[in-house]
């Protein structure tokens, strides 16, 4: 017994050892690859100063060169800073697992925080050091609005070109993202099939089930949809497709012996959520549609935008990026 309990201890050692290495891996790799990026971004920043001469440089001799350094080691310093906010501030450290969404908003707050910290440093570094030549370098809030402007336009620059650098990239982690939720949405669709197939089972075979339902088996699916007006509509819960707003009225698209009938009722989409709001797979995906999840075929992502292919009517449904996280989030969560 002895004999064995060590042998399972060394492995389960082995084991932990082997993940620890594949994480420090990792982070080591995310770390350097993160360094590169920063200063070959700092390396253009200053290959376009230099071009420009801004900020009294053409007045300097060889000094200009040592200023230009200075500069980029400040712009440096700046994203260094950028990054540890990023991460511990506004929690959204860098990392390609979270889909291409997430990539694209953290860039963008990144730029929108390390602009205005580069102009800052350099401003101060233009005051300290190359205000005895140049007075006009002298810290102003003029000044400021000129450093702001110049490398918001070397960032936008930057930006565009490590964005085109990692096209490839971003489309990769596009379509595995696409390809996880698809997967994820089948296996949801398969429970929930599953979970009225037992809640029909418990009908036929124990009218007292109806009485009693089990915590697993959802509520009962026939809804009564109604508006303003006396219009109402009557349907189970898995045949509703979805639900569109048009003006002061609703479109409710469902089907009726396994065709595909619209129902129009006098409400708006809000209110439509509420009455819906007990069933989790029905969610908004577009200020103008709900959505039943179980009735779609497959989630298209293309170029940061999401679509949702329905069932039976072969509609497409956008997702507008205020909603993209909500819909990932019924997804994985129901």
């Amino acid at each position: 017994m002895g004999a064995v309990t060590k042998g399972r201890n060394v492995t389960n050692g082995l084991a932990v050892w082997c993940v620890c290495c594949t994480f420090a891996n990792r982070m080591k790799k995310g770390q350097n690859e993160s360094i590169r990026i920063r200063v070959i971004s700092c390396c253009f920043a200053v290959l376009a100063l230099a071009a420009f001469k801004p900020f009294g440089l053409d007045a300097w001799q060889w000094q200009a060169y040592v200023h230009l350094v200075m500069m980029g080691l400040l712009g440096f310093v700046a994203c260094v800073l950028t990054d540890g906010i990023m991460k511990y501030v506004v929690r959204m450290p860098r990392s390609d697992e979270h889909g291409v969404s997430y990539i694209i908003r953290r860039n963008l707050w990144f730029q929108l925080i390390n602009t205005p910290f580069v102009a800052l440093f350099v401003c101060l570094y233009r005051h300290f050091v190359m205000s005895d030549l140049v007075p006009a370098n002298r810290l102003s809030w003029s000044n400021f609005l000129e450093t702001l402007v110049i490398f918001a336009f070397c960032s936008f620059t930057i930006g565009l070109y490590w964005r085109f650098k990692f096209r490839s990239r971003f489309l990769a982690a596009e379509l595995e993202e696409t390809r996880l939720l698809n997967q994820q949405l089948q296996q949801l669709q398969h429970q929930a099939e599953q979970r009225a197939i037992t809640a029909e089972a418990l009908r036929a075979a124990e009218p007292t089930a109806q009485q009693q339902p089990s915590e697993d088996v959802h509520p009962a699916t026939d809804i009564v949809l109604t508006g303003t007006t006396s219009e109402t509509v009557t349907l189970r819960v898995p045949d509703l497709l979805y639900i569109e707003a048009v003006g002061n009225y609703v479109k409710v698209f469902h089907l009726e012996e396994g065709q595909v009938k619209t129902d129009m009722i006098r409400a708006t989409s809000k209110q439509m959520e509420e009455d819906l709001r007990p069933y989790p797979m029905i969610v908004r995906c577009h200020r103008a549609f709900l959505v039943n999840l179980q009735q779609v075929e497959q989630i298209i992502s293309k170029a940061g935008t999401m679509q949702l292919f329905i069932k039976h009517c072969n509609d497409y449904l956008p997702v507008s990026r205020s909603h993209t996280t909500g819909i990932k989030q019924a997804i994985q969560g129901i």
